[in-house]
C-alpha cells in the first residue's frame, strides 16, 4: 500500500504541483497532502488507512454527508440508464423545477458543469442584458477562474483591477473593478463616478473564499438600491451558499432582514450537484431569454445537465428539503463554533467563529479584542502560523480541516453528537499543545 508521500511524489510527476486543484496540495499550510481512498458518512480514509472527521465536505457538495443512501440509489439508477445523451432529459426539467420552487426570483435557469462556467455565463448575460461593460468585484471573493475575474484590487480607490494569473491580459480586466468587501464609501463612490457603465455587482453574499465573511445587512442593503438606481444588475453567486446555509440560500437570510430583497440573477453550484459536476445560473424570464437560442447571449455546453449529475443533485434537494432539516444542521454547525470557542477560551487562545446552516468559519486574530473579520485584508491580518499549527495538530487527531485559514469549513447532516465530541476534545488538544 503506497503512503500518501510516496503518492505525492508520484502525482507531482505527471500533474502540475501533483494536483489538479491548487488548495489541495497544502502549499499554504506545508506537509503533504492526503490522498483520499475512500469517504462514507462522515468520514474520510486516506492511502494509509487513517480515518478523518470530515469537514470539507468535497468544498461543499457533501450536505448529506458521503454515500447518502438516498444518492446513491439515483445515480445507480440513472448511470444504468446511461451516462450522457447530448439530447435534453425530463431530469433537467425536474432539478430546474425544484431549485426554481426553494429560490423567489428565479423563473429560469441554465445547468452547465461547474461554478466557473456558471459565473461567466452569469457576467456575459448581465452584460449582454444591459449593453454595458465594466462589473464590481470585490477582494476576497473567488467567482471561478474565467479571466475576467481573476483580479486582484488596484492601486487606488475603484481603479482598475490587475490579473492575478499569468495569462490574462491586463485589457481582459480592464472593465473589471476591485472594491473592498463591507466598504459602503467605495461603493458609493464607484458608483457616483461610473454607475452609468457598469452592467453589474458580482458578490458571495457570504464569502467562503477567505473563509467566512458576511455582508452586512445594511451594505447589502445600499448595494441593492444602488444597483437599481443606476440600472446595473445585481449578482449572488451562490456556489458555496446555495441550499448551504439555507434552503433559500444566502438569498433567503437575507431576505429575512430585508423584506422583498433579491438580486438580479444567481449563480449555483456544489450542493445541487451533490458532489457531481454540476452548476447553474438563472433569473427571471426576461433576462434568461436573452441566452441562446432565444436570445443573442451564447451559451452552450456538451455535458450540461448531464443525467448522472442531475440525479445526484436532484436526490440530494429532496433529502435537504424535508421539514426540520436546516434546523437541525445549523444547530448542529453552531454547537461545532461555539465549542471552538470554548476551547480556545481555556486554552487562553484568541479565537473568533461564526456559521450559517451548514457553513462555518473561524480565525486566529492577533489579540483578544479583535472581532469577526469584515474584509480580505483583515482576514489576512489574522494569525496564519497558529491556524498552520492548529490545523495539522487536529489532523493528526484525525479531524480534516480546510488546509489554508481563507477557505471556509462545511459540516454536513451525517456529523453526529459523537463526531462534534470527538472534534471539540482534539481542539482542545490542539489549542495547548
Amino acid at each position: 500500500m503506497p503512503t500518501n508521500a510516496e503518492l505525492f511524489v508520484r502525482a507531482q510527476r505527471v500533474i502540475p504541483g501533483g494536483v489538479n486543484s491548487p488548495v489541495r496540495a497544502f502549499r499554504a499550510v506545508g506537509g503533504t497532502p492526503r490522498f483520499i481512498t475512500r469517504a462514507e458518512g462522515a468520514y474520510l480514509w486516506d492511502a494509509e488507512g487513517r480515518r478523518y472527521i470530515d469537514y470539507i465536505g468535497s468544498w461543499g457538495p457533501m450536505i448529506l454527508g458521503h454515500g447518502h443512501p438516498a444518492v446513491l440509489e439515483a445515480v445507480r439508477k440513472a448511470a444504468a440508464d446511461g451516462f450522457s445523451f447530448g439530447a435534453p432529459t425530463e431530469r433537467e426539467v425536474e432539478l430546474a423545477e425544484a431549485i426554481i420552487a426553494l429560490v423567489p426570483g428565479v423563473e429560469q435557469l441554465r445547468l452547465v458543469s461547474s461554478g466557473t462556467e456558471a459565473g461567466m455565463s452569469a457576467l456575459r448575460l448581465a452584460r449582454g442584458v444591459t449593453g454595458r461593460s465594466k462589473i464590481v468585484k470585490f477582494e476576497g471573493c473567488y467567482h471561478g477562474h474565467a479571466d475576467a475575474l481573476l483580479v486582484k484590487a488596484g492601486s487606488g480607490l475603484a481603479t482598475f483591477g490587475h490579473p492575478t494569473s499569468a495569462g490574462v491580459p491586463p485589457e481582459v480586466v480592464q472593465h473589471t473593478l476591485v472594491l473592498e468587501y463591507n466598504n459602503l464609501a467605495q461603493v458609493e463612490e464607484v458608483f457616483a463616478t461610473q454607475g452609468r457603465e457598469i452592467a453589474c455587482v458580482m458578490i458571495e453574499p457570504i464569502a467562503g473564499n477567505m473563509n467566512f465573511v458576511r455582508a452586512a445587512v445594511p451594505f447589502m442593503k445600499r448595494l441593492r438600491e444602488l444597483c437599481t438606481a443606476h440600472g446595473a444588475l445585481l449578482v449572488f453567486d451562490e456556489v458555496m451558499t446555495g441550499f448551504r446555509v439555507a434552503l433559500g440560500g444566502a438569498h433567503g437570510v437575507y431576505a429575512k432582514a430585508l423584506p422583498g430583497f433579491r438580486p438580479d440573477l444567481w449563480v449555483f453550484g456544489k450542493v445541487i450537484g451533490g458532489g457531481m459536476p454540476l452548476a447553474a445560473f438563472g433569473g427571471p424570464r426576461e433576462m434568461m431569454s436573452q441566452l441562446a437560442p432565444l436570445g443573442p447571449v451564447y451559451q452552450a455546453g456538451t455535458l450540461s445537465g448531464n443525467p448522472v449529475a442531475t440525479a445526484c443533485g436532484l436526490a440530494t434537494l429532496r433529502e435537504i428539503s424535508r421539514p426540520g432539516y436546516f434546523e437541525a444542521l445549523a444547530a448542529r454547525t453552531k454547537a461545532l463554533v461555539e465549542g471552538l470557542t470554548a476551547a480556545a477560551r481555556r486554552a487562553g487562545v484568541p479565537f473568533v467563529g461564526d456559521s450559517e446552516g451548514g457553513m462555518f468559519g473561524f480565525f486566529f486574530p492577533r489579540s483578544a479584542s479583535e472581532g469577526l473579520p469584515q474584509n480580505y485584508g483583515a482576514v489576512m491580518a489574522t494569525d496564519k502560523e497558529r491556524f498552520n499549527r492548529f490545523f495539522h495538530a487536529m489532523l493528526e487527531r484525525g479531524v480534516y480541516l480546510a488546509p489554508a485559514l481563507y477557505e471556509a469549513g462545511f459540516v454536513s447532516s451525517a456529523h453526529g453528537e459523537a463526531d462534534i465530541a470527538a472534534t471539540l476534545q482534539a481542539a482542545g488538544e490542539a489549542l495547548r499543545a
